[in-house]
């Protein structure tokens, strides 16, 4: 081969990969380094059948999860998202964005595809609430081995159910009963969760933040009953904020894709006007008729309102990501 071939064949390949040096180092903040999904080995369970640790009545089921690797090198903090009765929408990838900008990975959970579901906001009855939970950890136990992942740096946040999820997932109790990964997380963000349930033990929560964040008109899911919660872990000296938005519907972080629309959410149940408790056994009972609780029952509601809101979902993300920089620790 001529010498000068090998010479322009060698300042090809120079400026090839430093070509895609520049432009590996001018990639948005936003987007991830690599993304790697993950199926999660879970459970399908009833309420009382998780209420009870009772493992070897449950389902067996695998649900997925997309981690995505933000920029960086070592290990990451991460943020894992637990979407809502619709399922993962275009709102998580807004909150996935945000946080990749910011250098913290993300972990977005899908409980539904696996379980043959898309949705469940008309039928409640379709998956017991708390197998979201059930998800959660066994996500945690995925990521407490990951090489890129910093198992002391892993918060939780969700949305709707998934913030119920999200919330309670923060019981001592349920811990001890479900969560097998050796790790806890570092923090609970809820957004706008349904607290009209009281379960045994609840106001025992492991030691980390927890904050949550609802819209004051919510009629999908009370914040009144949040407000009763939160107050309930406080008189106890635990670390609980919660913040209300004014005119802010439930949904009001899809505002951060510009919605500022509120509709009906046609035919989709609602617990607002409900008082649920946990009994013996783990049953869900109906705390105003003292019968074990169904989405037949006369409380259970249709047709809240859901709708974005650009200004309070803008002032959300920045509380978050301010809380998120101090946690963390982030330069």
């Amino acid at each position: 081969m001529p010498r000068a071939f090998r010479v322009a064949v060698a300042l090809f390949i120079s400026t090839l990969f430093a070509g895609i040096g520049a432009n590996a180092q001018s990639l948005p903040k936003e987007v991830a380094t690599r993304a790697e999904i993950y199926p999660i080995p879970s459970l399908t369970l009833s309420d009382q059948q998780f209420l009870s640790g009772d493992a070897a009545a449950g389902k067996p089921v695998t649900v997925a999860g997309e981690l995505r690797v933000a920029q960086g090198t070592g290990k990451l903090p991460v943020v894992v998202l637990m979407h809502g009765s619709s399922g993962v929408g275009a709102t998580t990838e807004a909150w996935v964005h945000a946080f990749n900008a910011m250098g913290i990975s993300t972990f977005v959970v899908d409980g539904f595809t696996g379980r043959g579901l898309t949705l469940v906001g008309p039928n409640q009855a379709l998956l017991g609430r708390l197998n979201l939970i059930v998800d959660i950890y066994r996500s945690l136990e995925i990521l407490a081995k990951h090489p890129r992942v910093d198992p002391d740096r892993i918060v939780l946040m969700g949305f709707s159910r998934g913030g119920q999820a999200t919330l309670y997932a923060s019981l001592e109790r349920f811990n001890k009963l479900w969560n097998k990964s050796g790790i806890q997380f570092a923090a609970y963000i809820p957004f706008y969760p349904d607290c009209s349930t009281t379960y045994v033990g609840d106001s025992e929560v492991v030691a980390r933040p927890i904050r949550i964040f609802h819209g004051a008109p919510d009629d999908y899911n009370p914040v009144k009953s949040c407000r009763a919660f939160v107050e309930r872990l406080k008189a106890v000296g635990r670390d609980v904020v919660l913040t209300e938005y004014r005119d802010s519907a439930h949904g009001f972080d899809s505002g951060l894709l510009g919605l500022n629309t509120v509709t009906v959410s046609a035919n989709a149940q609602t617990v607002r006007n409900c008082h649920i408790k946990e009994g013996d056994g783990g049953v869900l009972m109906n705390g105003d008729t003292n019968a074990p609780f169904s989405y037949k029952d006369a409380c259970v509601e249709l047709n809240p309102h859901v709708g974005g809101n650009p200004k309070t979902a803008a002032e959300a993300r920045k509380a978050v990501e301010e809380f998120l920089q101090v946690l963390f620790k982030l330069g």
